[in-house]
């Protein structure tokens, strides 16, 4: 049976965010790890960070590198993450090479030489902006009926959550969170195409690559209006710290995605908006704290909603 050193961090993550089902799947990975490295003829290279999943490089029988990508099967994020893939085919994003839903077991094209777009930022941002459009001009397609893919609009359950579980005014003050949530609402009904969109596409989750200049990882998987897309990249790259940096490129790499995408640039800013919010919101699921910089943003795009 393969050895697997896990975080404590990791481990904690995991049975925060899937409780007993998480922690028994720690307890069988190494059992699992070793069918699937056994069964798909793969041998262990090194483990890559982890946060909610357990990802490690692997090479193939053929000798070529992998990464084999490996979680909690109760979770429906894997499987969306492979349906996503796999619609893109390759195109702007890696390439699965295998998946065994029953395992939670991934096994994804490794992007060589991986570079993340972040090592751009801030000296040539707009150059690594212009990375992230020409990624997203190949993964948008229309989206097929049918697709295993959750739509956009039904993230304002996530909105709707957290102004249940916080009647008052915090942690994320209660009139954005409403007004983000009326504008995913608007913005959805008025979406002029569907497609399949990566979801958390931002510098740390594109990547160079040989085959292409660059691809995505890590796609969320969802279907909606092609704008959402642009909100991630806004806050980003981490770390969530209280340098002004990134936001200070904001008003650039705004114009900069209005005018790549042919999207007026008050669309632009509200889907920001919206997804700063939805960030914070997220977070806030876990431990009730902001990170800051989403929060910051969006009360530097508020002034300039529609």
């Amino acid at each position: 049976m393969v050895e697997i050193a896990l975080p404590d961090t990791f481990t904690r993550q995991v049975t925060e965010n899937w409780g007993a089902a998480g922690a028994r799947w720690l307890t069988e990975l190494p059992a699992i790890a070793t069918k699937v490295l056994r069964d798909w003829d793969l041998r262990l290279e090194r483990a890559y960070p982890l946060s909610l999943n357990w990802v490690t490089r692997v090479r193939r029988a053929d000798g070529s590198t992998a990464v084999l990508k490996m979680g909690v099967p109760e979770s429906d994020h894997l499987a969306r993450e492979a349906a996503a893939l796999a619609f893109f085919g390759g195109r702007g994003a890696i390439s699965v090479l295998g998946h065994d839903a029953k395992r939670g077991a991934l096994l994804l094209e490794e992007a060589t030489p991986g570079e993340r777009a972040r090592s751009l930022v801030p000296g040539r941002d707009e150059v690594a902006t212009a990375a992230l459009l020409g990624v997203i001009r190949r993964l948008h397609r229309p989206a097929p009926s049918g697709i295993a893919l959750p739509e956009l609009a039904t993230r304002r359950e996530s909105f709707d959550a957290h102004l249940r579980r916080f009647p008052g005014d915090g942690p994320v003050p209660r009139h954005l969170v409403e007004r983000a949530r009326r504008l995913l609402g608007e913005l959805c009904a008025t979406a002029t195409q569907r497609v399949v969109l990566h979801g958390d596409l931002h510098h740390d989750n594109v990547l160079t690559a040989g085959r292409e200049p660059w691809l995505a990882i890590d796609p969320h998987g969802v279907v909606g209006d092609p704008g959402y897309e642009i909100g991630a990249m806004l806050y980003n790259p981490d770390p969530m710290d209280a340098d002004d940096t990134v936001l200070k490129l904001v008003p650039t790499r705004i114009e900069q995605l209005a005018d790549g995408l042919g999207m007026p640039i008050e669309r632009v800013v509200a889907w920001g908006f919206v997804q700063a919010v939805l960030s914070e919101v997220w977070n806030a699921e876990g431990d009730g704290a902001d990170t800051g910089r989403p929060l910051r943003l969006a009360r530097l795009l508020l002034p300039q909603l529609p």
